[in-house]
């Protein structure tokens, strides 16, 4: 009768208490009845050499390690090459101030429109005595040259004067000149600038008195282009400079329309 051979069922542990150390060699036992009844064991190996196989595992762990750190250097030092520097505190301040100073001339310059002078609103005003027969409506200014509101509004009175000169008439009328003394107390012009606004029969419609809007200035204008029957504003008075100072600039000039 043969002999009957017994498999002893193969031993395993848990993944989980796997190490480095468990990439050992695997032992299979098998048993088997002799002759004279007892278990024989027999063992076999996956690895006939466990030491090298151990050493083996452990410089591949190693090296995988050492390629990691490597590879992981080598993706931070790419990042940090595309990520570009932030401006410092100082940079920012100079973007900072240099943008101020952008806005504030592009203000001023908007503002003011810089080179436009009283002098320049008197060479293209019409004399007093032709605007006044040429049918017509009239836009009249009394000013002094050291009015400070006259030479601040003197760019925005240009503009609106080049959009309108060939529909309304502008005066200029200095109150330093002794030849305009009627014309002060026929107008009532107490401060100046005074801005005088006559239909084309000479008909005074309404007055502005010191600084304003240029709107409203424009809109005056336009209604007086248009022959409307009255102004939008008729009466308004803001900063202004005293015409009682003109008795200290006085000049005699009759030959000047200004």
């Amino acid at each position: 009768m043969k002999t009957p051979t017994y498999i002893t069922p193969l031993k395993l542990r848990p993944l989980g208490f796997l190490s480095h150390q468990s990439l050992s060699p695997i032992i299979l036992s098998f048993r088997s009845h002799n002759k004279n009844g007892r278990y024989q064991k027999i063992c076999c190996q996956t690895d006939p050499n466990p030491t090298d196989s151990s050493s083996s595992t452990e410089k591949l762990i190693e090296e995988l390690g050492l390629a990691d750190v490597e590879t992981t250097q080598a993706a931070g030092s790419s990042i940090d090459a595309r990520i570009p520097e932030y401006p410092s505190k100082s940079i920012n301040r100079q973007i900072a101030l240099v943008s101020t100073l952008a806005a504030v001339g592009l203000f001023i310059a908007t503002r003011l429109d810089l080179g436009v002078s009283l002098k320049d609103l008197t060479a293209v005003a019409l004399p007093y005595e032709e605007a006044m027969s040429n049918g017509k409506p009239t836009v009249v200014e009394f000013y002094a040259d050291w009015c400070e509101v006259c030479r601040e509004l003197a760019p925005d009175v240009y503009k609106v004067e080049q959009q309108f000169k060939d529909r309304v008439n502008f005066v200029m009328l200095n109150v330093d000149n002794t030849k305009w003394e009627q014309e002060l107390d026929e107008f009532g012009v107490e401060g100046i600038p005074h801005f005088a606004f006559l239909d084309k029969k000479g008909n005074e419609e309404g007055n502005v008195v010191g600084r304003l809007p240029r709107q409203y200035f424009l809109e005056n204008v336009d209604a007086l282009a248009r022959g409307e029957a009255s102004i939008p504003h008729a009466r308004v008075v803001g900063q202004f400079s005293s015409a009682e100072a003109r008795k200290v600039h006085q000049v005699v000039d009759p030959r000047s329309h200004g």
